[in-house]
């Protein structure tokens, strides 16, 4: 099964999402390819910190900040409920772009290391609350993954991977994908939005299940007097 998702990594749902999904996946047992694509949440976002989280949720919903940290808190509650050590109202909001490029590196020259890369991310973010547009940081956590320094810097110094996470994006939007995380099985089942842990096994049992009955469908057999050739 191959399992393709948009996220971006200042994006509280695609954590959680992704790691009810990973759970799903390791009950389930299964033989899956990741896929993952680039979407940012603002890709205007500024480099430097310029407003707390629950500042944003207050103005971007018409919240008193309040109601806005109610929220906020109760987003970083289902992070913990995973598991996560979630500290969503203190994450430091800025540009994305950078960590999406490190990440299209490590798919481009080290794919075994894209599946922690991507929860360091996370963590750097959500857990630790750094600063994801700081090349420091993104130096530290690309080296601790296992991505090589001097790799590291010839991409924070120029723009490489830029067109790559740019292709994602456009392909995104011109798929009707305004918001993540986004997930697409095998090519032709989409799920937009974090699932609970139930349902992603759920529906990755129906999808085992429907691919098992199309194998049935295709194999040699007689049925009602006529036998297949």
């Amino acid at each position: 099964m191959k399992i393709t998702y948009w996220s971006d990594f200042a994006c509280p749902y695609c954590y959680i999402g992704n790691t009810r999904l990973k759970r799903a996946i390791e009950d389930l047992n299964l033989d899956v390819e990741i896929d993952i694509h680039a979407f940012e949440l603002d890709q205007n976002a500024p480099k430097d910190v310029e407003s707390t989280t629950v500042e944003r949720f207050a103005v971007k919903y018409g919240l008193s900040m309040e109601d806005a940290k109610k929220q906020v808190n109760q987003i970083s509650q289902l992070g913990i409920d995973e598991g996560i050590d979630f500290k969503y109202e203190t994450t430091l909001y800025t540009n994305t772009r950078d960590a999406h490029r490190l990440m299209k590196l490590a798919q481009d020259r080290h794919p075994e290391i894209v599946g922690e890369l991507s929860t360091m991310l996370f963590d750097a973010y959500f857990v630790e609350n750094l600063k994801l547009a700081d090349h420091e940081v993104l130096l530290e956590v690309g080296l601790k993954a296992g991505l090589k320094e001097d790799e590291i810097k010839d991409v924070l110094k120029s723009d490489l991977y830029n067109s790559k996470v740019q292709e994602d994006e456009d392909i995104a939007l011109s798929g009707g994908i305004h918001a993540v995380p986004y997930y697409l099985f095998d090519s032709k089942y989409s799920i937009p939005g974090a699932l609970s842990y139930e349902d992603f096994k759920s529906v990755l049992s129906q999808i085992i299940a429907e691919s098992e009955v199309d194998d049935d469908k295709d194999a040699d057999n007689c049925a009602n007097g006529v036998c297949k050739i």
